[in-house]
């Protein structure tokens, strides 16, 4: 049975998206030059992962009350705290930044005194401290995984489809990235390393609408050897775009119920993909896209003749 609501869509679309190309180029433009100038004036608002900090895994005889142990650590004025559980329910880790001019070691004993004072059996498993050194590796480290990812992105489009198809999408993909941290920093949300995996799901997101988007292009080019390029883009805009709502919509669905009630601990992830998805669906039809219509591309590939059947016996 179908989702009612699905059957509202028009079965066919002719909008004209070449036609808005360029003035969202310039609004493209104008979003990168204001998220690189809060990346360059504001910085992002790095948690503990990335400045250093201590860590705390605590035990306790029922499941860990989280909410809580988190009040209980905003009344002592800890610092960029963040709690999650670990594996085990009873579990969970405590991340926090001593404030300056503290001692980390006063600071820990201070919150396991507190602890220990308002939860009854709670048991401290470990602590560890990360320094500023161990910090600055875990940044380089997530930094060159964006790299990688958008190289290995370029190769395989590249190889696929033709280079301008791959220049396109690698050009959307740092369109993306730099927009959902430019994001991040206006609004000072966390950056850590959930963070880093979140843009890494925003990038195989926004890859996978434009290879669908490059896809349905290639086979409409060898289809209408004649047709203007241009016109060739509507076309097969036109032809995916219910696909891209319906995937756009549940993708946005499944994420707004961890939005509004996960709790901070994981708000900085969910809103950094629910912002990347609705970049990635737009750099899809109005950066990759156009990237390939200023290009040009080769229309020498004949499309594929169907197989001949074989003689029959006589």
């Amino acid at each position: 049975m179908f989702w009612p609501l699905i059957r509202l869509l028009p079965k066919e679309t002719h909008f004209n998206f070449v036609s808005l190309a360029p003035f969202a180029a310039v609004l493209s433009v104008i979003a990168v030059i204001a998220a690189g100038v809060s990346l360059g004036v504001q910085g992002l608002n790095f948690g503990v992962d990335f400045k250093g900090g201590t860590l705390i895994e605590i035990m306790t005889p029922g499941p860990a009350p989280l909410p809580a142990v988190r009040a209980d650590l905003d009344r002592m004025g800890v610092k960029d705290a963040q709690i999650q559980e670990f594996g085990d329910p009873r579990s969970a880790i405590l991340r926090f930044e001593p404030a300056k001019g503290i001692d980390p070691t006063q600071a820990v004993s201070a919150v396991k005194a507190k602890l220990s004072a308002d939860f009854a059996g709670i048991k401290f498993v470990r602590e560890e401290a990360v320094g500023p050194k161990i910090s600055g590796e875990l940044f380089r480290g997530g930094l060159l995984a964006l790299l990688v990812a958008i190289g290995l992105m370029l190769l395989y489009i590249w190889f696929r489809f033709q280079l301008q198809f791959g220049l396109g999408a690698v050009i959307a993909l740092f369109h993306d990235i730099v927009l959902t941290m430019g994001m991040l920093s206006a609004f000072h949300i966390e950056f850590s390393l959930p963070s880093i995996a979140a843009l890494l799901t925003v990038i195989g997101y926004s890859m996978n609408e434009k290879v669908i988007s490059f896809d349905r292009l290639r086979e409409n080019l060898r289809k209408f050897k004649r047709m203007p390029l241009r016109e060739i883009i509507n076309l097969s805009e036109n032809e995916r775009l219910s696909r891209t709502l319906i995937t756009g919509t549940t993708a946005l669905l499944a994420l707004s119920g961890m939005l509004f009630l996960g709790g901070p601990t994981i708000y900085p992830v969910v809103v950094a993909m629910v912002f990347g998805i609705v970049i990635g669906t737009y750099s899809s039809i109005y950066v990759a896209l156009p990237v390939i219509l200023l290009w040009g591309v080769n229309r020498s590939d004949e499309a594929a003749e169907p197989a001949k059947p074989a003689n029959p016996r006589r």
